[in-house]
């Protein structure tokens, strides 16, 4: 077993990383009503920009203001050498708004770019985004962009495939905001490492049954499926009522709070599968953990913005999205894990060493999250 463990430990290490969200940045661009002026707000994580420019002097793995002020004009010219605006196929200039400055979201500090782009008209107004993608290819922009007039900002997502957009001046068709929404859900429950973790430590046991000897096969596939629908469907429904009630501002608990039981849920669900005392009651663990999931959820649809003219369309499809993507994952593991479920591989390699390896991770991102510590990585 202490070999186990210190295996475990090794493979570990590596999955620091996804204790944190990935490389978003958070852009904001508002058309004047009068003029072809836009301001533009652009807040850009400090540890990406550390990365690309080494903001940190002295190499102690702690940005302090006095590092990054001396380079605010280094992280201004980076920053708008990666994001160009046309009118026309003309660029639009940009001319500073206000000094460099700092600001904290639920994942750390950011430095926020504020600035004014002046174009020559609306007409044919476009962009194209490319800030870290030739050092992080998942790194993405989430843009907020408010038409002349307009008082519902318009969601965009400025990803390697989406890096070229049009700034509609009008609103998008319903259908258009339904699909974007859809994929964005699809696209968080497969980068979500820890909802996975927590649903795949729910399902391991969903093709074995406890028998005097511990655990055996399941008689058969009717028997499993039935495991895994009410799981599947108790993590649903949970996690659905909390997106829609924190979406819509009816509830709100502390970010920190929120990622830490996450991670919490991830532990608690894997080490049950070692003791196996909660078999016929899964279903019930995936219900009350899948509350705090939804507020999980919710935290990245709100990066996301929400339209106001399409507040039920974009909440819906988000949903929908992650159910789908939820799915897929799902319909991916059962037949293979009911394949295997005879043999010692899945028992013990699979199940135990699985569910110790899981735990393990888990209780690292508790740590970091919890107590807002950075890993080795």
């Amino acid at each position: 077993m202490r070999r186990l463990l210190a295996i475990a430990w090794a493979l570990l290490l590596p999955l620091g990383a996804f204790a944190h969200k990935p490389s978003d940045s958070y852009l904001t661009i508002r058309a004047a009503t009068a003029g072809t002026e836009l301001a533009v707000r652009w807040d850009i994580a400090l540890r990406d920009l550390d990365y690309v420019l080494e903001l940190d002097r002295d190499g102690d793995g702690q940005l302090t203001w006095g590092e990054v002020r001396p380079r605010a004009d280094d992280i201004v010219r980076y920053a708008t050498g990666r994001l160009v605006l046309t009118a026309g196929e003309k660029a639009c200039a940009w001319q500073p708004a206000a000094p460099l400055q700092l600001d904290r979201h639920s994942d750390g500090t950011y430095a926020v770019l504020t600035m004014t782009a002046r174009c020559d008209s609306y007409d044919g107004l476009a962009l194209r985004y490319s800030l870290l993608f030739d050092v992080d290819p998942s790194h993405r922009g989430l843009l907020q962009w408010l038409a002349p007039g307009s008082t519902s900002a318009q969601s965009l997502v400025l990803g390697t495939a989406t890096a070229q957009q049009r700034l509609a001046t009008q609103p998008p068709e319903v259908w258009e905001t339904l699909r974007q929404y859809v994929v964005e859900g699809v696209w968080h429950i497969w980068i979500g490492f820890d909802h996975i973790l927590f649903l795949l430590a729910l399902l391991l046991p969903a093709v074995l049954v406890r028998g005097t000897a511990g655990w055996e096969p399941a008689p058969s596939l009717k028997r499993s499926l039935v495991e895994v629908v009410k799981v599947v469907t108790a993590f649903t429904i949970a996690h659905s009522i909390t997106l829609t009630l924190a979406a819509l501002g009816h509830v709100s608990l502390p970010s920190r709070f929120v990622e830490a039981t996450i991670a919490a849920s991830v532990v608690v669900a894997a080490l049950a599968n070692l003791r196996g005392t909660i078999e016929r009651r899964r279903w019930a663990m995936a219900f009350a953990f899948g509350l705090i999931h939804g507020f999980g959820f919710a935290s990245v649809l709100a990066d996301l913005g929400l339209p106001q003219d399409a507040l039920a369309v974009a909440l819906v499809g988000f949903n929908l999205g992650v159910e789908l993507g939820q799915v897929a994952i799902v319909a991916l593991f059962v037949p293979i894990a009911f394949a295997l479920r005879r043999t010692a591989f899945y028992r013990h390699g699979v199940l135990t060493f699985g569910s110790i390896l899981v735990a393990l991770i888990a209780a690292y991102w508790f740590v970091q999250r919890a107590f807002d510590v950075e890993g080795p990585l």
